[in-house]
């Protein structure tokens, strides 16, 4: 019985741990998108983005040898968009030292910056595993796709087109916070 009342007492004690809330944004219309119809969906969105297009991507990979490559094509469609008046940002990933993600992301940062996108790498002391692409304030595309060769090609993904302001603004703030701690990619690293 004693243990009984002190768990009560626990769990009903002002001092216990409590999680905040889940919520839930209300949302026009949520598609799923997987494999390689990533690619179509997100070239669309890009294409089609008329005020805003931010990025967040852990990996995003820029092949000079191979320059079809959907990932290539994705980042050629940024700067098309920027050259067109859309207000194109990203954030990708970086570490100190050289490992294959931060030299992926240096090297399209530099090809992204060198045509007009705004790019941040987020701060060294943190990992940023995003992989979103919102547009106009309102749709987003949200999953496990990098934009590398493989995921765009091969890998099994998994990605939601989703049309919701109310997500969009929620990910605009967060874009913004992980932006006001990261630096701005310069032209020539």
């Amino acid at each position: 019985m004693k243990k009984i009342i002190i768990s009560l007492f626990i769990l009903l004690s002002p001092f216990t741990i409590h999680l905040p809330p889940c919520f839930g944004l209300p949302a026009e219309d949520v598609q799923l998108v997987t494999d390689a119809q990533y690619f179509g969906v997100a070239k669309r969105m890009i294409q089609e983005a008329k005020a805003s297009v931010r990025v967040m991507m852990f990996e995003m990979g820029y092949y000079e040898k191979f320059p079809n490559t959907p990932s290539n094509l994705l980042i050629k469609e940024l700067i098309e968009a920027k050259k067109r008046g859309v207000n194109v940002q990203v954030i990708l990933e970086v570490k100190e030292g050289r490992d294959r993600t931060t030299e992926r992301n240096r090297d399209a940062g530099r090809i992204l910056s060198g045509g007009g996108v705004e790019v941040t790498y987020d701060p060294l002391f943190k990992t940023m595993h995003a992989k979103w692409v919102l547009v106009d304030g309102e749709l987003s595309l949200i999953g496990s796709t990098n934009w590398t060769y493989y995921a765009l090609t091969n890998n099994n993904e998994v990605s939601v087109l989703i049309r919701s302001k109310e997500l969009a603004k929620a990910l605009v703030d967060y874009f913004n916070q992980v932006k006001a701690a990261g630096t701005k990619s310069q032209k020539k690293e």
